[in-house]
């Protein structure tokens, strides 16, 4: 199998697995679209929860690149958080829900090693979020009225929520709404700690 056809297979599982989720597609569904037998997919991926892995790393490491991007794009904390809230109407633009969203919502019948996944990819974007947090919070004096790592969690909760949400009832508002008044807030009550 190529590597094309292996780019293919994976880019038609993540569509599938952001969609329907993962439980909603087989090895049928993919040698179908692709053109392929069901063989030459389990020759590369015996299982699908080894497709499922490597459909994750992959997700995960291109997540990563995105963020460096955002990071180099982006000194002001501020601007950083919101390119990264961006990245969700990206793929609701797209028709997809955000690869963890997805994985979330059928966790319990995820295999073990996808759940482990999803736990570490979930708590890299929280632990970037605090990264861009911390910046905030010593650049501009922010407030947050909590520990960073309870608001990277809040941050990260509406942007989850909020993709889930439109999914369901279809994209009528503006779903970074939340995400957009809790961060305005945030940035209009700085800390007084520090000025008398």
């Amino acid at each position: 199998m190529s590597i094309t056809t292996k780019a293919a297979l994976l880019n038609y599982a993540e569509t599938q697995m952001r969609s329907k989720g993962y439980s909603a597609f087989s090895y049928a569904d993919l040698a179908a679209k692709i053109g392929i037998r069901k063989a030459s997919i389990h020759h590369h991926f015996p299982t699908k929860e080894c497709l499922g892995a490597e459909l994750i790393k992959d997700y995960i490491s291109r997540f990563n690149e995105t963020l460096a991007s955002i990071e180099a794009l982006h000194p002001a904390p501020l601007q950083r958080l919101q390119a990264f809230s961006r990245l969700f109407v990206i793929s609701a633009n797209e028709g997809l829900l955000p690869l963890c969203g997805a994985l979330a919502a059928e966790m319990a019948a995820l295999p073990l090693s996808l759940q482990g996944l999803t736990r570490d990819f979930f708590n890299s974007q929280l632990i970037w979020l605090q990264s861009s947090l911390n910046d905030a919070v010593r650049e501009h004096n922010w407030s947050l009225g909590t520990s960073v790592e309870n608001f990277a969690f809040m941050l990260l909760s509406m942007l989850e929520g909020a993709s889930l949400i439109d999914w369901t009832l279809g994209r009528s508002t503006d779903s970074l709404a939340g995400f957009n008044h809790l961060l305005e807030m945030t940035a209009m009550q700085p800390s007084f700690l520090g000025t008398g």
